[in-house]
């Protein structure tokens, strides 16, 4: 709810004088709420004031935007929405301006099902904007923070509304030189959606949105919502934000907080983590110091009692850093191509790393004598010289042919273990420079460069779980079915429960995909050693079965 207000508040002066670039102060003295903002908490008082089965909402979803609306008559609302707003006798005018998405975020924070998201967008949309774009806006809108709010990935919101809304077939960077001020839903949400998918956090977002141009208020707010709901909002934004907003639109947002309660973004190692205030943590009514004061003092008590789970914060680390690797390969590279990239690279990274922390561990034990280090008894796997992701980074020409150079060297010198996993993938064209540039690939590498993922850093479970993310996300993308080689985890689970495995026994999957089951075997018996060598798959498709291995 107050990522609308934040997106609407820090757009608002460049609305007229657009900024087309993600370089600029954030929130500054030059910043104000608008009709946005008025309008997003006049339906969040709607919504709070109507039944239980929203059989009233309609009517005051126009009792709120007016009340509320008309104290504020130079806020910036259009010419139509102005003589709606101040009309005794306010009917819908077949509008299809943004202004019906721009105000809903409310609907999809309220809502308890996507269905629900749905049907609270229309009743609050539709009294004035009742064409079909402009409740299609509006709908797209509430749905995607709705699938925000309740743990959907950016994979899965874009998906949805790629299938069901707008087809989100293009990228800011594409769009940003020649995209104009535009007032319809058609024209805006679709480009406020994109700014949250191509995000890192929920700031990032907002200046995603910032840098494209057109209505940048507008645009930034619809983005401003479901980039809450997916990161939550971080807590020094939040109680600067709040300093913006007068006692009146405080009361309303207050009011509608304590009852859904916000989501703070909190950053663990350079990633953002989405943490949900308590339901039993309220901020106190009163007079308009008081409630900053109150506000402020509940989001600082969130940050310190705020410890997330590790596993929690290394797998959505990592999914996070998967996903911008795959924007690096956007435009050039099909996106049901993009596991095959990613994936070997991963796995590439993962072997130095793990190579690196296995080399560190032997120079302790030995007193730092490099040449004991260098043992291959002391490795997993070995990596041959200039076949080390160290190699790669230093590459400047020919990069293409260096990694192909690397992982098969590092396949070769590993015939026990990885003998025909790494070239599985022989689909990737990384020496065609006519398809990805050394430019595009260092940037690949670099962005790889940034995360560790040794064992030390994420667990052989939780990159098992990475590898099945791209697995499914990307077929997704693609429209092929993931079902191919890959299960739904709660099926796999209840299988293994089912099946029951105990120490000592022998596990096998005959159509083994990614290897799921098998790990989840593994977790069940809860013995590691006593799974050693009892464990046994079999898969058709080689590179599946690569990630398996």
């Amino acid at each position: 709810m107050l990522g609308a207000i934040i997106g609407d508040i820090v757009g608002s002066r460049f609305e007229w004088n657009n900024h087309r670039s993600k370089d600029f102060e954030f929130l500054t003295y030059k910043c104000f709420p608008t009709d946005d903002s008025i309008m997003s908490l006049a339906i969040a008082q709607a919504i709070l004031v109507s039944k239980k089965d929203h059989s009233d909402l309609s009517k005051n979803a126009i009792e709120c935007m007016q009340n509320v609306g008309r104290n504020y008559p130079n806020c910036g609302y259009g010419g139509s929405f102005y003589g709606w707003i101040f009309s005794d006798d306010s009917k819908p005018y077949t509008s299809y301006g943004n202004g019906a998405a721009m105000r809903v975020s409310a609907a999809g924070f309220a809502a308890n099902s996507i269905e629900e998201a749905k049907k609270l967008s229309r009743l609050v949309t539709e009294v004035s904007h009742n064409h079909p774009e402009g409740i299609k806006g509006a709908e797209a809108t509430a749905v995607a923070i709705f699938m925000a709010k309740t743990g959907s990935n950016i994979f899965e919101i874009r998906d949805y509304i790629d299938k069901n809304y707008y087809p989100m077939n293009f990228t800011l960077d594409e769009i940003r030189d020649t995209y104009q001020f535009n007032e319809t839903c058609q024209e805006t949400v679709p480009q406020a959606l994109q700014a949250f998918f191509e995000s890192t956090g929920f700031e990032d977002a907002i200046r995603n949105a910032i840098s494209i141009g057109g209505d940048s208020d507008t645009v930034a707010a619809i983005c401003g919502g479901v980039a809450e709901a997916y990161y939550g909002i971080p807590t020094d934004i939040r109680k600067h934000a709040l300093t913006f907003l007068d006692q009146k639109l405080l009361h309303l947002l207050i009011l509608f907080e304590n009852k859904y309660p916000p989501v703070m973004e909190k950053m663990h190692d350079d990633m953002s983590v989405r943490i949900k205030r308590s339901e039993d943590k309220k901020v106190k009514i009163g007079g308009r110091e008081s409630m900053i004061q109150s506000a402020t003092e509940t989001a600082d008590q969130e940050l310190k009692d705020s410890i997330p789970e590790n596993e929690e914060i290394t797998s959505q680390k990592l999914f996070a850093h998967l996903y911008e690797a795959c924007n690096i390969l956007r435009g050039p590279i099909n996106q049901d191509e993009f596991k095959d990239y990613v994936t070997p690279i991963l796995f590439f990274k993962r072997i130095s790393d793990v190579y690196d922390e296995e080399t560190q561990e032997a120079l302790e034990l030995s007193g730092g004598d490099e040449e004991f280090a260098a043992f291959d008894e002391n490795h997993s796997f070995v990596i041959p010289e200039g076949c080390h992701w160290k190699d790669l980074r230093n590459a400047s020409q020919d990069v293409g042919k260096i990694i192909v150079k690397a992982m098969n060297g590092i396949e070769r010198a590993n015939p026990g273990t990885l003998s025909g996993v790494i070239s599985s993938f022989d689909d990737v064209t990384w020496t065609d420079k006519t398809k990805i540039t050394d430019e595009r690939l260092k940037d690949l590498i670099e962005h790889m460069s940034s995360l560790k993922v040794g064992n030390k850093n994420y667990s052989a479970d939780v990159m098992g779980d990475a590898y099945e993310y791209l697995i499914k996300k990307f077929a997704d993308l693609s429209k092929k079915n993931a079902g191919e080689y890959y299960t739904p985890r709660t099926i796999v689970k209840l299988m293994v429960m089912l099946m029951d495995p105990k120490p000592g026994d022998t596990v096998y999957d005959p159509a083994c995909g990614t290897g799921g089951m098998l790990i989840e075997a593994i977790r069940h018996i809860g013995d590691k050693q006593m799974t050693y060598g009892r464990i046994y798959g079999q898969e058709n498709n080689l590179s599946t079965s690569a990630i398996a291995r």
